[in-house]
Order: C-alpha cells, then structure tokens, then sequence
C-alpha cells in the first residue's frame, strides 16, 4: 500500500487493501445522511435544498437507514481491523441518529471515549419543535484496548485535554463543500494522540484537510475520496501547500 497518497474510491476498497495494524491513527467525518427525513412516522428522502447537503455537490446523501447503519458499521470493522486508534466524527441528524446509536451499541466493546465538538454557535434547526445542534460527537475506538479510557499514545499532561472541545467550524475550500473539517480540530487530534512519522488515514478525505495538517505536524497520510472533483481538490492543495515549503 502506498502512503502520501489519496485514492479515488470508495474507502472499503482502499480498505481491503490495507494490512492489519497498518494505520496508527483514523481522523474523519462521514457524510450525515442530511437528506433523508420523515413523513408520517416513516423514512422518506427528500428534494435536495442546497443550503442543508453541505457535504458534496451531487451526491444525495439520503442513504435508507438500513444501507447507512451498514455501510458504517462495515466500514468501522475495517478501520478497527487495520487502525490503532479511531476518531469517527459524526453529527447526530435525523438521517442517522438510529444508525449511529445502534452502532454504538454493536461496537461497544471498542468504544474508548466520545469527545464532544462544541462549534460555539448553532445553526436554526430545520423544521420546528426540534433542538438547534450546536455539537458533533468525535466516536474514539480503539480495537487493542477499548476497555480501558487510557490512550497507548497521549501527548498531553494529566488533566489538561477536556473531553469538549471548543473549536469553531472550518472555511469553505469550495462554494460545494461547506461542512469542512477544521484544521484546529484535526490539528488537536493528530498533536495528542499521534507521533512524527505515524500514518493518519481519512476514509472520507472531502478537501483534504486531513491530509495537509498530516504533512504539516510531520505525519504520513493516507486518504480515500470517491468524489473526482473533490479528489482534484485535494491534490491541488497539496501542490499549493509542498511548493510553499520550497
């Protein structure tokens, strides 16, 4: 498997790919599932409203909930089985909270922690009678010793990392893509609970931020984008970013 490298694919084939106890740390944020809602007490997809599919241009993201629990939880067994560590950031919507919650449930016994992303403001909710989500939920799993809520990597001092981290949402990179994760928060992640030269993998890289803090804490990457454009995207910041160093 070669590293330094982002794949146009779906992250289970790049996954497939990937030996056992190949990735020393796992930072990503999935797609939400914006777009499936409810009508009369079922499961419905909806018209995409540009302003709520803040994930990709072109892409429905209103899986049935059958399919999103699935596809998650397989692509959870996998990181479990080639990763060290993982942090799964997810937002809990009305199109996946049951897929989430049943998650947690299935994988249990390799749920370390759960750090709570507080953004410093919410967005009005959708529809009414319905609470304003201010916070995301970084899921940790930890394969080797999920029992446990010690890190084998933790380069923090005790009593100095909070399980709620206050950091304002990321800048737009594209007009398409406006659920950007924060270089803060990736920033956080890789600094405490990674080394110099440990590989870091993004399952859904989006615009590569993952990518570019890897390279500027000194850390490999490896990433999985199955968006052409986005993947185009990525590989030009990470031109623009190696030719400022020279």
């Amino acid at each position: 498997m070669e590293i330094n490298k982002i794949y146009n694919e779906s992250c289970l084939d790049t996954l497939k790919r990937i030996p056992n106890n190949f990735i020393d740390l796992v930072i990503t944020s999935p797609p939400y599932n914006m777009n499936l809602r409810i009508r009369n007490g079922e499961y419905c997809s909806r018209q995409i409203v540009k302003e709520f599919s803040t994930k990709y241009e072109g892409f429905d993201d209103n899986l049935p909930i059958k399919e999103y629990y699935e596809f998650h939880l397989n692509v959870l067994k996998e990181l479990l089985r080639t990763s060290n560590i993982i942090f799964y950031n997810i937002q809990i919507v009305t199109g996946s909270k049951r897929a989430i919650f049943k998650i947690i449930g299935q994988l249990s016994d390799y749920l370390k922690d759960i750090i709570v992303w507080d953004k410093g403001y919410a967005q009005p909710a959708m529809a009414s009678k319905v609470l304003n989500r201010r916070t995301e939920l970084i899921l940790v799993f930890d394969n080797n010793n999920g029992i446990s809520r010690q890190f084998d990597k933790a380069n923090f001092d005790r009593g100095t990392l909070d399980d709620l981290w206050l950091i304002k949402r990321g800048k737009k990179v594209t007009d398409s893509h406006s659920a950007v994760f924060p270089e803060e928060l990736v920033k956080t992640t890789i600094e405490n609970f990674s080394n110099e030269g440990d590989l870091i993998y993004d399952p859904f890289m989006g615009t590569g931020t993952t990518a570019i803090v890897a390279k500027k804490l000194n850390r490999n990457y490896l990433g999985s984008e199955l968006s052409e454009k986005y993947f185009k995207v990525i590989n030009e910041r990470l031109q623009v970013f190696e030719n400022e160093l020279f």
